[in-house]
Formats: C-alpha cells, sequence, structure tokens
C-alpha cells in the first residue's frame, strides 16, 4: 500500500467523521486530512463546522454548495422516474451520497491527495454508494473505510473516543439517533426505533424536525395548486420558483399539515433489514402530484411500463450505482416519457394526508365525450362486442379444448 501523506474526508461534523480526523493523525503518521462538506441543505448543522474542524486537526475545510445541482440533476430526474424504494422510501440519503462523492473526488485530485476517507459504517447502504462514485471517478483512489478497520464497535464506544480526544459533540447518549439531514429529507433510526414495535414518538419534543404529527396540523386544510413543465415541478400557487426554493416552501407547508412521516423497515443493500422514520414534507406532497399528473398525460402502455421502470430506478438508486450506463439510459427513456406532463395539480393538504383536488393539461389524454356515463356521438357500445370476441379468444379456445380432452376420458 502506498505511503499516505494527504487525505480528503468526507466531513458531516457528526459523531463519525468527527473522531476519524484525529483517528486518521494516528494511524497514519500524522498525515494531513483536508476535510470536505457538501451543503446539500443540512442549514445549521453546518454553522461552526470549520472551526470544529480545524480545531479536531483537519488542515482545512470545504463547503462545497451542492443545493442547485441536487435538485436539478438528482431529485428532479428521481421524482420525474417516480421512483420509490420499496414503496415508501423517497430515496433521500441515496441520491444525496453521489454528489457528495463526485465533489469530494474533484477536490482530492485538486489536492493531490493519496486517499480519500469516509465514515460509513460496514453494515449501511453509504459505504457503497460513496465508493462506486469514487471507483466511476477516480478508480485507483485509495480509500480508507475506518469502520472496517479500527477497534471501535459502537457509537457508545465513539462517544467514549470522542471524550477521550476532548472533540465536542451536539449529541447525548440518552438522545443519541443516528440522523441524516439535507434539503429532501430527515431520517431518524437508532435508540427505541431498533425496535419494529415501537411506536415513534412523534410527539416527543425534539424528534420531529421538519413538521408536525398529523394529530398536532390545523384542523383547516391547507390547498396548494403546483404547476409541471415536463415532469419538472415550477411554480407553487402560481408563483415561479427555483428549485430549491419551491422544495423549502413545500417543506414548510407540508411539515405543518403533518405531511410525508414515514415508518419504513426496508432492506438494506448488504442484506438485514434496517427501521428508519423518515421526514419527507415536501417529496411526500411533489411525488402525489407528479403521479396525479400522469393520470390524464401518459397513456396506459406507457404509464405501466414507467412503473417497472420506477422500481429499477429506485433500485440502482439506493444501490449506489447513479454513475452507470443503465441508470442513464433509463433517464433517457423516462425524460422522453416527460414530454407532455406539464400542467397543475391542486391538493388539499389535511393532517398528513394528501387529497387530490383537480388536476389540469394541455396535454390530457381524457376525453369527457368518451368517458361519459351520459349519451354520447362519439362511441358506438356495439363495438365492444366484437373486441371482446377477439381479446376473449385464447380462454374461449382453450376452454373448448379442454372440454373435448376431458370428454375423450
Amino acid at each position: 500500500m502506498k505511503e499516505i501523506k494527504k487525505v480528503v474526508l468526507a466531513y458531516s461534523g457528526g459523531l463519525d467523521t468527527s473522531i476519524i480526523i484525529p483517528w486518521l493523525k494516528e494511524n497514519y503518521n500524522n498525515c494531513e486530512v483536508v476535510a470536505v462538506s457538501g451543503d446539500v441543505g443540512q442549514g445549521t448543522e453546518l454553522d461552526g463546522l470549520e472551526e470544529k474542524a480545524i480545531k479536531t486537526g483537519a488542515s482545512k475545510l470545504y463547503i462545497e454548495n451542492l443545493q442547485d445541482e441536487f435538485v436539478s440533476d438528482y431529485i428532479f430526474p428521481t421524482l420525474k422516474a417516480g421512483a420509490v424504494y420499496e414503496k415508501e422510501y423517497l430515496l433521500g440519503t441515496s441520491f444525496a451520497r453521489p454528489i457528495i462523492a463526485k465533489r469530494i473526488v474533484e477536490i482530492a485530485k485538486a489536492e493531490g491527495a493519496d486517499a480519500i476517507c469516509h465514515g460509513c459504517t460496514g453494515k449501511g447502504n453509504d459505504q457503497v454508494r460513496f465508493e462506486l462514485t469514487i471507483k466511476a471517478f477516480a478508480p485507483e483512489m485509495e480509500i480508507i473505510a475506518p469502520w472496517r478497520i479500527w477497534d471501535i464497535k459502537s457509537r457508545e464506544e465513539e462517544i467514549e473516543y470522542a471524550e477521550a480526544h476532548n472533540i465536542p459533540l451536539k449529541i447525548n447518549r440518552e438522545t443519541n439517533y443516528s440522523k441524516d439531514k439535507n434539503l429532501w429529507h430527515l431520517s431518524h433510526e437508532g435508540l427505541d426505533l431498533e425496535d419494529p414495535a415501537n411506536e415513534p414518538q412523534y410527539n416527543k419534543p425534539g424528534f420531529l424536525e421538519m413538521g408536525v404529527s398529523p394529530e398536532m396540523a390545523p384542523d383547516e386544510p391547507t390547498y396548494i395548486t403546483i404547476h409541471f413543465e415536463k415532469g419538472v415541478p415550477t411554480a407553487v400557487n402560481g408563483k415561479e420558483m427555483g428549485g430549491v426554493e419551491l422544495i423549502k416552501y413545500l417543506n414548510e407547508v407540508g411539515g405543518k399539515n403533518g405531511i410525508g412521516l414515514n415508518d419504513i423497515v426496508e432492506n438494506r443493500l448488504v442484506g438485514m433489514k434496517s427501521r428508519g422514520v423518515y421526514e419527507n414534507p415536501a417529496g411526500s406532497i411533489l411525488f402525489k402530484a407528479h403521479d396525479v399528473l400522469e393520470t390524464i398525460t401518459l397513456d396506459r402502455d406507457t404509464q405501466h411500463y414507467k412503473e417497472i421502470v420506477a422500481h429499477k430506478f429506485a433500485e440502482l438508486v439506493y444501490f449506489g450505482q447513479w454513475f452507470t450506463p443503465l441508470r442513464e439510459a433509463l433517464s433517457a427513456f423516462v425524460d422522453k416519457t416527460q414530454e407532455t406532463v406539464t400542467g397543475d395539480v391542486k391538493l388539499k393538504l389535511y393532517k398528513g394526508n394528501m387529497i387530490n383536488a383537480g388536476v389540469t393539461s394541455p396535454y390530457t389524454l381524457y376525453s369527457e365525450d368518451f368517458a361519459t356515463f351520459d349519451a354520447d356521438e362519439v362511441y358506438d357500445q356495439k363495438d365492444s362486442a366484437g373486441f371482446i370476441n377477439l381479446f376473449g379468444l385464447p380462454i374461449k379456445v382453450k376452454a373448448i379444448l379442454e372440454a373435448e380432452r376431458n370428454a375423450n376420458k
């Protein structure tokens, strides 16, 4: 193995990466550690990060604002695909990792680094997402994953290591949920949530950060109208917004109405099941509205086939395979399907529920003239008899032949 003189660390300032800086210096001959934080909407979590990184041994900290790119190149392509992992997980952590790792590779090359380090555990999905991205853009780069090689075995031991090295932490042993926050979501894992029998304490002060529980939401509904252009949301209630602004606004409105809480036991890529609670106000609203709009703008065969594509797309994102030919090819298919997904969707938000309150599109395929139960001049109901005869011909032939065979026994 080559000598490690400079390491670029994916740095969040959380428990894992906070102790990794001194650990790297202890175990790699006092190497230089360059910390990199990708700003994908963590908000106040980035406050004071530079001072903390330097104090714990980093030579410098890059804080890279990736929010616009995150929305346009990762969130919206996934939204257009309708990709949801295992029916409920809106992939908030999954598609945040490739963009961060890609930027880390760029900085590592500019810094002339010998290795890239991440704080992902050997049990989780993120190690795969980071490392597959690194392989895509720097295939020869050395990767250091402390959780796979150090002697620390638990978060409790991490806290003890931090305390022994005078590393300040924003958590304690009693409230030490493992959290991941970005513009799209907030996840909660660990502690009482590790047992699926335990109900999440939604009304416990400090648990929810992006909104309230449904029972604490207002007694009056909130109506919103979202405009889409080719599958991309561009306005809310007639006000045009950029992607970042739009998501932040919907997070606020949705959060107030108890929208987007998901309690999920998911199948991790590495094999085991894990339980997490997710807050996804804006994401839940946008997926719902986008689905509604597609019901009137996509033909039947495209809509049904796109559901198959969405399932595979979600797997690719969850498995860290963003930068692969298949994901890019599926995105090309999705973009073609979205050429007519333009229009307005009105939703009623009420105590955790999202209720369709109307949808319109200049490309609608819904015809009241054909669909009506009243008298019409465009559809001859007698035509359906011939259609049914042909459509049911295989069933009829099979039944006749089986009856003949049984009669000859």
